[in-house]
């Protein structure tokens, strides 16, 4: 039998913001709201520029790619030519 693994709890982003927000809320901390609600939204930031990061490289991979792909066709479609031409000299 199988058994349910997944679990809905608050994560640790919603716990860290929690604690930070009972310590501003306190007066303990005197960091703006923009670090106070960070785990909320820095996961998704953090996501976000790795994504920006990673793009330029996955842009240079699909070019080369498409270069080498590029190269294969017409190597092919000349063989194919080439094979059409001997087919019809012999017909």
């Amino acid at each position: 039998m199988a058994q349910n693994t997944s679990s809905s709890g608050i994560g640790l982003g919603g716990v860290l913001f929690i604690v930070f927000l009972v310590l501003k809320l306190t007066g303990t901390i005197a960091w703006s709201w923009w670090w106070v609600t960070a785990p909320l939204w820095g996961g998704l930031a953090l996501a976000l520029g790795v994504t920006l990061l990673a793009l330029p490289f996955v842009a240079l991979f699909a070019w080369l790619w498409g270069r080498k792909h590029k190269a294969v066709r017409k190597s092919l479609q000349d063989r194919l030519e080439a094979s059409m031409k001997r087919f019809d000299d012999i017909r």
